[in-house]
This record gives structure tokens, C-alpha cells and sequence, in this order.
């Protein structure tokens, strides 16, 4: 494989399995994905490009085409690559659960809540935080997530303070959010919030 162009080699995703990969356009190889496609070397020059920015990005695509590891690329040629790449499926998990799991809870918060649970985003600080099929959220994580972008603070579930945090957020999708905002599934405000940037994962 050395007569491959490196230049077209996506960084690995430290947490992904991409199901279904077409051989005859994408080859795994030591945790990288080499891209044969001109599509995807498209691709991979506009991750170059929206890299070293802060805006908000949205990947679309179907599951499996790999927008973890999209995002991730974006992760890794930021300056933020020093710092946590953090991930979370919004659909795996019921309301209650997600929103524990993104921005933690304080001790006794609810029934079962013990010890008090550092968040995902808070976890994230001065890093990348990537939700990964953001369309499935409810409206009240659509709400607190849109706070939270306005304010750059989240609340733990159970806490009083406001807990400054500084992430780069990347979302990806399998819906058509545009579709989805109209008919009132999906925050109009939210929505424009995680857009700044759109890239569509072939």
C-alpha cells in the first residue's frame, strides 16, 4: 500500500467500528481509513479547513458512513487536540439517563444517585464534544443544550451552580433537521446554533 497518498488518510477513531465499509472506496488499515474517492478527498480538504475554527459542525450522513471519525479528524488537526474528544450516541440512551450522562448530577439528585457524576461536557472541557445523532434529542435536552451554547455553563442534574465549561461542539445526523424543525421536532434556534458549518459524510 505504499503507493497510497497519505495526504488523503483520516486520523483514527479511538472508539468506532464502521459496519458495511465498501472495500472498493475505503480501506482499513491500522486504525485509518484511507479514501480513494474524489468525494472524500474533498471531504478531507474542508476538515483542513474548518479545523482551526471554533464554529459549531454538523455532519450528515447515514449510519455507518463514519461521521465519528469525521469529527474526530476535525478534533485532531485543532488546537484543541491536546484535550479530550469526548462522544455520545443521543439515541442510546432515554431522557432521564442522556441527560445525567452530558451534564452529570449531584449527589442524591434522584433515586440511585450516590456520589455525585462528572458529565460528558464537563469531561470535554477545553476539548471536542461530539453528539452523534443529535435529532433524536428531546425537546427539554434540545433546551438545555441551547442554553448551554448561549452560556458556555451547564447545570448538573440536582445542582444550583452553573459550571463554566469551553468545548468545540461537532453533531452529526442521519435525519433531515430542516425537515424535522418544520415540523416541530426539532429546535429552530438549536438548530442554527449547531450548524455554523455543514459537512455531508458521503
Amino acid at each position: 500500500m505504499s503507493g497510497m497518498d497519505n495526504s488523503s488518510i483520516l486520523p483514527p477513531s479511538e472508539n468506532q467500528v464502521l459496519p458495511g465499509v465498501n472495500p472498493a472506496s475505503k480501506i482499513i488499515e491500522d486504525k485509518r481509513i484511507v479514501y480513494k474517492s474524489e468525494v472524500m478527498r474533498q471531504l478531507i480538504r474542508m476538515v483542513e479547513r474548518v479545523a482551526p475554527s471554533n464554529a459549531t459542525v454538523l455532519i450528515l450522513g447515514e449510519s455507518g458512513t463514519g461521521k465519528e471519525l469525521i469529527a474526530h479528524a476535525i478534533h485532531e488537526k485543532s488546537h484543541r487536540k491536546n484535550k479530550p474528544f469526548v462522544a455520545i450516541n443521543c439515541g442510546a440512551l432515554r431522557e432521564t439517563l442522556l441527560e445525567s450522562e452530558l451534564f452529570g448530577h449531584e449527589k442524591g439528585a434522584f433515586t440511585g444517585a450516590y456520589t455525585r457524576k462528572i458529565g460528558l461536557a464537563e469531561v470535554a472541557n477545553g476539548g471536542t464534544l461530539f453528539l452523534d445523532e443529535i435529532g433524536e434529542l428531546s425537546p427539554g435536552i434540545q433546551a438545555k443544550l441551547l442554553r448551554f451554547l448561549q452560556e458556555g455553563e451547564i447545570y448538573r442534574v440536582g445542582g444550583k451552580d452553573p459550571i463554566k465549561v469551553d468545548i468545540r461542539l461537532i453533531s452529526a445526523t442521519n435525519k433531515e433537521l430542516d425537515k424535522e424543525v418544520m415540523r416541530g421536532n426539532f429546535r429552530e434556534d438549536l438548530f442554527y446554533r449547531i450548524n455554523t458549518i455543514m459537512l455531508h459524510s458521503p
